[in-house]
């Protein structure tokens, strides 16, 4: 049907252009004959202008009978299988248990500061002494006349083995040698309080107060600042709905905005307490020093892998579209069954967790559908597409 109307429009057009000749107009132009030669003029005019009208009633049929001029041009996305990997994303904060300020135990002044910023130490290292203010000496007297109640004693005690004296005299020189042994421990335990040591090994961050500073227990009397850098974490807030998926052992993505840098590490624990105020329990990622690059209280971005699929269907977010019920639904490309021509199927479908611009289908969509991606909102259910390319 379509091949005898296209012959018959053709033929009209070319008895239409028969009655003009090259021959005839050559004739006219070279007779010079003003006249003659506008009429040649008027007389193709006529001629052009019928030709403009068939030209524009092939169009029109032409239009009436291709159903491919009128198709919607899509792209299709070929779904699988792949596996997925869903990411809590959260603020934290770089933490660490050895960051202390180290205080004076007793009054005095700074008699000698021993290291300086930047310094690494040892634990049980010296940092400082103060002046004990004549407790040395009142030591060396006490171990003085802790010596010659020892001697005493063990005279005594001699002697009360021979049965020599009497009983009260052995009790008491043994009770005045244990008496100035006390008296001798607690007045190591004052004048050691004078020496100002490192708690644990780690780097001596400030030096607060300088030598020949007065300085006494209490607020506002810190000496020194350690930090050790070598066991940090990453400490965030986990909001409460994620309590089963956040747990001890997960895969962690740390991203530290400042340095331009992430690492990767696993949760070390979570919180057994939930924050009223906020309804969220807090976890912590270990992280390591790095170069010494990272520090206590930088900011940290910080991905949780709390879902995983092996066998996940993930399509694009933006093909995704809902109707007035609040169902999610896509355009699959299936086969017409009578032109065997590729037609739009609306599928309603259910999604999953979504991660950056994809989406997870649970149900709705199978491996090796063909999901129209590129002109998805231009169809219609039931509407014959044409294909530009299958990914």
């Amino acid at each position: 049907m379509k091949k005898t109307i296209y012959i018959t429009l053709t033929a009209a057009v070319l008895a239409s252009c028969g009655g003009t000749s090259t021959k005839s107009l050559e004739k006219v132009i070279a007779s010079n004959d003003i006249e003659a030669i506008r009429a040649k003029h008027v007389e193709i005019s006529k001629q052009h202008k019928a030709l403009e009208m068939q030209l524009n009633s092939l169009d029109s049929v032409i239009a009436l009978l291709d159903d491919s001029a009128k198709l919607p041009l899509v792209t299709t996305i070929q779904v699988h299988p792949q596996k997925f990997n869903h990411y809590l994303e959260l603020q934290g904060d770089v933490m660490t248990k050895q960051n202390v300020l180290i205080y004076p135990e007793m009054a005095g002044t700074l008699n000698q500061v021993y290291v300086k910023e930047g310094q690494k130490v040892a634990k049980g290292q010296i940092l400082a002494s103060i002046d004990d203010g004549g407790l040395s000496n009142q030591l060396a007297q006490l171990k003085t006349q802790a010596e010659l109640s020892r001697t005493t004693f063990e005279r005594q005690k001699r002697l009360w083995e021979q049965n020599i004296g009497s009983e009260i005299q052995y009790l008491q020189a043994k009770t005045t040698y244990e008496a100035q042994q006390s008296a001798v421990k607690q007045m190591e335990s004052q004048v050691a309080k004078s020496t100002i040591r490192a708690p644990f090994a780690g780097i001596i961050d400030d030096v607060i107060k300088d030598q020949g500073t007065v300085i006494a227990p209490g607020a506002g009397s810190e000496v020194f600042r350690i930090v050790n850098l070598s066991n940090m974490y990453v400490e965030v807030e986990v909001p409460e709905s994620h309590l089963p998926n956040v747990t001890p052992g997960k895969d962690v993505k740390i991203f530290f905005p400042v340095l331009g840098d992430s690492v990767a590490a696993k949760i070390r624990e979570t919180g057994n307490f939930i924050n009223p105020s906020n309804r969220s329990f807090t976890a912590e990622i270990p992280v390591p020093s790095h170069d010494g690059k990272i520090k206590p209280n930088l900011t940290a971005r910080v991905m949780i892998n709390d879902y995983t699929s092996e066998d996940a269907i993930l399509i694009p977010q933006s093909i995704l579209s809902e109707n007035a019920e609040g169902e999610q639904y896509v355009y699959l490309v299936a086969a017409d069954s009578i032109e065997n021509e590729p037609v739009a199927k609306k599928v309603v479908i259910t999604t999953g967790k979504t991660q950056g611009d994809f989406v997870e289908v649970l149900s709705g969509i199978n491996s090796g559908d063909a999901i129209i991606d590129e002109g998805a909102r231009s169809v219609k259910e039931g509407q014959k597409v044409k294909i530009k390319n299958i990914q």
